[in-house]
């Protein structure tokens, strides 16, 4: 534990304390909350773009965290082949972890402030993109973000007409999606290597 190192098992118990805890914060706004915002409410806890209004401000976010995340590409893939060979060739692996860190995290705030949690798309995405097209970050960041925008389009057109009149939140249609890909991809990674 010294300098603040964190086990896996840690961080895990941590995140699930975390979770229960604002999720009870969570489950006392819906009780306290008048009827009339609790549909709204409940769809933006289920991931919803419906009534989500991207401004200007939200696609700069997007726009700049993009390019700083492009700039960090070659570095981030130097970092894929461990922490002291990175460091050994130039790359300043404390930088480029904050940078990504905090990129990563304005992003995450910007769009569950937009559409809520919508879960998978950030999972599933990626991984289908490095078995597409390899594992090149300066390809891979920027096809996650096609494919990420394109896999939206598709579950909100999905959410709207699967039960017309009645619409899904975006976030059940993904969630039907990504966990079966996620769990195929999970069984592919496990897989034994036949040769």
């Amino acid at each position: 534990r010294g300098q603040g190192d964190w086990s896996t098992t840690r961080l895990l118990l941590t995140g699930v304390v975390l979770a229960a805890g604002w999720g009870a914060a969570v489950s006392f706004i819906l009780v306290v909350s008048p009827d009339t915002h609790l549909r709204g409410m409940l769809f933006w806890l289920m991931g919803d773009v419906h009534e989500s209004y991207p401004g200007g401000l939200r696609s700069g976010i997007l726009a700049g965290a993009l390019i700083i995340a492009l700039i960090f590409a070659r570095s981030l893939n130097v970092l894929t082949l461990g922490e002291l060979r990175a460091q050994s060739l130039g790359v300043d692996t404390g930088l480029v972890r904050l940078g990504l860190f905090l990129v990563a995290g304005i992003l995450t705030a910007s769009a569950v402030t937009l559409a809520g949690a919508i879960g998978f798309v950030g999972l599933v995405v990626p991984h289908l993109v490095r078995i597409w097209g390899g594992s090149d970050h300066r390809f891979v960041i920027p096809a996650s973000v096609l494919g990420g925008g394109s896999l939206l389009v598709l579950a909100e057109m999905f959410s709207r007409t699967l039960l017309a009149p009645i619409q899904l939140p975006v976030g059940v249609i993904t969630a039907f999606v990504g966990v079966p890909l996620f769990l195929l991809l999970l069984r592919r990674s496990t897989a034994p290597v036949v040769r």
